[in-house]
């Protein structure tokens, strides 16, 4: 009797260790899934494509930006970016977003007669 008690008490007590694990890998699995958001962005006359970017509030966010027919730059007040991207490179800009809302970016690299236009969105959902 002393034995099977012992190996009920055992088996809780591994029981609980394994609920406690289970339950510590989908919180580390949903961690990551929330992890770094990468979005490629190609830079041309004069748009931004895709012109508008969605995240989560709280995301690391891994823009990869491709300028293909000019030197470009991506402004992007509401979180202290302005990142020129020359002709035929790439360049990544990281950030996390950290505030909810619609947040608009632009061009700023005067890159000809409709730079004025280039505008893109940001938004930012809770």
């Amino acid at each position: 009797m002393n034995m099977l008690k012992m190996m009920l008490i055992g088996l809780t007590i591994l029981s609980l260790a394994s609920a406690r694990t289970v339950a510590q890998v989908a919180e580390d699995a949903g961690t990551s899934m929330q992890g770094v958001h990468e979005i490629q962005v190609t830079l041309r006359k004069y748009e931004f494509s895709p012109g508008s970017l969605r995240v989560r509030k709280g995301e690391q966010v891994r823009l990869v930006m491709t300028a293909v027919d000019h030197d470009h730059g991506f402004k992007l007040d509401d979180f202290d970016i302005n990142q020129k991207v020359s002709k035929g490179t790439t360049v990544v800009v990281k950030f996390t977003a950290d505030k909810a809302g619609t947040f608009q970016f632009r061009c700023s690299n005067v890159c000809g007669l409709g730079h004025r236009n280039m505008k893109g969105t940001l938004v930012v959902e809770e």
